[in-house]
């Protein structure tokens, strides 16, 4: 089946017809036409299937069919995506589509200028991809309003209720129009999924081109037993070998905690592997930049927290590498999805500890999959050595400083505070006290 078939308009087609787009994946010949008929859906795809454009096309589509204006302050067609990666790639698909169509696009996430948003709302727009957190700021700002919203998506959903959006994500439903279209598309079908829809969509038809929580078909999954300190060791000699050989083109390696993602960053670059570090504590521009290094091949590792999970959208990454695995097990679906996209090969491997066993075996329990065993790389060994890091090595463990006898501590005040003078001075400085405490708390 063609787009053309699916009732398109000719501005979308020749917009597909200029990005190289000759047939429809499965989940978008399922849901045009629903949409296109104006139902609420309800649709159910592992990442990488083309849900962006089972829902964009059509509602440009309808957008412009209904020939109503952009309303100021506020949007016709609403967005909401977990991430700030995410929503801006669905921004930038969403002018690819609607090039020929006229409707205006933008984008509004945290850790960007909130006067820049307010000014990109105060026109209005015609669609608007956002995340809840900074939605509901602007809403209580009252710098722009929803009771122009024709189209609701919820984008991701499971990973929205999974980063603890939901009481957000409840204020905005209740302050859009009652009647509008909604559309809700998840990678996984949990219960709390279920009584999402139940909530937000009027009879929707339902769409699932995948049973939920499957792992894309094309990816070769493996796991290497190793003890968490030599990890490092085991990612450094994968990299090393596979960057050299050209056998991994672009890997994305996956760490549970920000502090941990740099880490593996400062080790590889201490071994000439150039890495970048992608998070929640990184900037908005420090995110976008290495996004686009790793795009460009400039930096070829990207080491990402589970913000990057469903995030990332970058042709040519042959490899993931969980450096911990997850332990929400549904997150490794989203991890791997990352690599095989759009009908092309992929390679996961899982580095798994001793006291990871149990996620292991809860991953594998839900894909109904077994990893393959792969043994530890020759020159392993060597490469632990090398980095200095032996299996029970408490080298890195810092040895307490002993405390000086009661005599030679510095004389404290009257009160038994020792330096005790030092900390009021230094309370008077900052706001002295609770008092200044409470400014402070007031001012972040």
């Amino acid at each position: 089946m063609s787009f053309e078939q699916l009732g398109l308009s000719q501005p979308i087609l020749q917009s597909l017809e200029q990005k190289g787009y000759t047939a429809p994946t499965p989940i978008q010949e399922q849901s045009i036409p629903l949409v296109l008929e104006g139902r609420d859906l309800l649709g159910i795809a592992q990442t990488g299937t083309g849900k962006t454009a089972a829902f964009m096309l059509p509602s440009i589509d309808r957008l412009k069919q209904s020939g109503r204006g952009t309303p100021r302050k506020s949007c016709r067609m609403l967005v909401l995506a977990p991430t700030r990666e995410l929503a801006g790639q669905i921004a930038k698909s969403a002018r690819d589509y609607g090039a020929l169509s006229g409707l205006r696009v933008e984008s509004i996430v945290g850790g960007t200028s909130v006067g820049k948003d307010r000014q990109k709302l105060a026109r209005g727009v015609d669609i608007l991809v956002a995340t809840p957190g900074r939605l509901v700021d602007l809403l209580d700002q009252r710098a722009m309003h929803l009771d122009a919203v024709e189209v609701l998506v919820l984008d991701e959903a499971d990973q929205m209720l999974d980063l603890g959006f939901i009481h957000a994500l409840r204020k905005i439903v209740s302050l859009l129009p009652e009647r509008r279209q909604t559309l809700l598309f998840s990678a996984t079908m949990p219960k709390a999924i279920q009584q999402l829809a139940s909530q937000y969509l009027n009879d929707p038809a339902q769409v699932s081109v995948a049973p939920a929580a499957t792992t894309a078909e094309r990816v070769d999954q493996f796991v290497c037993y190793v003890s968490q300190p030599e990890k490092q060791a085991l990612l450094t000699l994968s990299l090393r070998k596979g960057l050299d050989s050209g056998e991994i083109d672009r890997v994305l390696v996956f760490t549970r905690t920000k502090h941990g993602a740099d880490r593996v960053v400062r080790k590889l670059g201490q071994s000439n592997i150039r890495a970048n570090a992608i998070h929640g504590n990184k900037s908005q521009p420090q995110r976008e930049r290495a996004l686009d290094e790793f795009r460009k091949g400039k930096v070829r590792v990207l080491v990402a927290t589970d913000i990057a999970a469903r995030g990332i959208d970058i042709p040519g990454v042959s490899h993931v590498f969980n450096f911990e695995i997850p332990n929400v097990a549904e997150q490794y679906v989203h991890r791997i999805g990352r690599t095989a996209r759009a009908g092309a090969a992929g390679v996961a491997v899982a580095f798994c500890a001793a006291d990871e066993r149990n996620y292991l075996r809860d991953i594998q329990r839900l894909t109904k999959i077994t990893l393959k065993q792969v043994p530890l790389p020759e020159g392993f060994r060597a490469e632990v050595e090398s980095l200095a890091v032996e299996p029970n090595s408490k080298a890195s463990i810092r040895p307490k400083t002993p405390r000086k006898p009661q005599g030679q501590r510095r004389a404290g005040n009257d009160n038994g505070n020792p330096g005790g003078n030092r900390n009021r001075n230094r309370n008077r400085r900052s706001g002295g006290g609770r008092r200044g405490d409470r400014k402070q708390s007031a001012a972040q």
